[in-house]
């Protein structure tokens, strides 16, 4: 018999992997969709009574006008007073639509002894939580790439559905997409990817004006790398072994780095009137949850977004 090509084999062992981690993410659903409810439930509803930008009858703000929008939408008389075009923004009244992304990658397994979720189960369960919050305040949410909006009651439901059934490679940033200029973006993940497709992604994502929220999710370890002797680190993404002999010496060279990586973010999103903040696995998911609400009733001015903090930011 002949023998099987290599790629087959490695097919083979990469549909086995998928079926090993989609079995485990879906037997791992039903207490995250149970969490983000109770958590949920006991954050204070009402997103509506806002003010922000939309469709509406009083007069909001005025806003530049951003390349691609109908002329028509230029306010000619504001714009005559300067060098630049301003549309005038009334204030909202109806629903717009909110993407979540929460990161699935092979990073997001990580758990030390310390934190009371991994990295993914707690981007999930914050991500089912905001959902929940943001439809029964009259908000329509999606998944980039995986879920179109919906402002369905069962939206957790469709959202773990549409997870669990997911067979596209699992990326570490949100697929490539224009949001409207209304839309708001939260994104969960641990961000260690290269600050340059990190630029990237934000470049596309508030091209069309949308505003949003990087919150990078870390464990306890990550933060503080509590390592000596000899330890082999396991890139999990790529599959590489780095061995330190001395872990303990590389402790202030690493927090020097995840400083320096962290800044740059952070940078970018100042310059584009985001939000950037972190969050700790082994603090509570409501903390998270409750800053991201709050995040998101701060009133955006000109200047760009007012900042929020809470919990753990650096």
């Amino acid at each position: 018999m002949a023998a099987r090509p290599q790629p087959a084999l490695q097919e083979i062992e990469a549909v086995r992997r998928a079926d090993g981690e989609s079995r485990s993410l879906a037997a791992s659903l039903p207490r995250l969709v149970l969490e983000a409810r109770r958590i949920s439930a006991n954050v204070i509803h009402g997103l509506h009574g806002r003010r922000r930008a939309g469709t509406g009858e009083n007069f909001w703000q005025y806003r530049r006008f951003v390349s691609g929008e109908a002329a028509q939408n230029v306010d000619w008389r504001r714009s005559a007073r300067d060098d630049h075009l301003y549309v005038r923004e009334q204030e909202w009244e109806a629903a717009h639509t909110v993407w979540l992304w929460p990161d699935r990658s092979k990073s997001m397994a990580f758990a030390s002894k310390t934190a009371r979720d991994s990295k993914l189960e707690r981007a999930l369960v914050v991500t089912f939580a905001l959902a929940d919050l943001l439809v029964a305040g009259g908000e329509r949410v999606g998944i980039p790439g995986l879920m179109n909006p919906s402002s369905s009651s069962n939206i957790v439901d469709k959202m773990a559905q549409a997870i669990v059934h997911d067979t596209v490679a699992r990326s570490s940033l949100p697929p490539s997409f224009v949001p409207s200029a209304l839309s708001e973006v939260v994104v969960l993940s641990d961000f260690w990817s290269p600050i340059g497709d990190i630029r990237a992604m934000l470049a596309g994502l508030s091209s069309s004006g949308a505003h949003g929220t990087l919150l990078q999710v870390v464990d306890p370890a990550e933060e503080t790398f509590p390592y000596s002797g000899r330890v082999e680190f396991v890139e999990p993404e790529g599959g590489e072994v780095i061995t330190a002999g001395r872990a303990e010496t590389w402790a202030k060279d690493y927090i020097a780095r995840v400083a320096a990586h962290r800044a740059a973010i952070r940078e970018e999103t100042n310059r584009l009137g985001w939000l950037f903040s972190t969050h700790t696995t082994d603090r509570s998911a409501a903390e998270l949850l409750l800053y991201l609400h709050s995040g998101m009733m701060v009133a955006k001015g000109s200047a760009g977004r007012v900042a929020v903090t809470a919990g753990r930011s650096s």
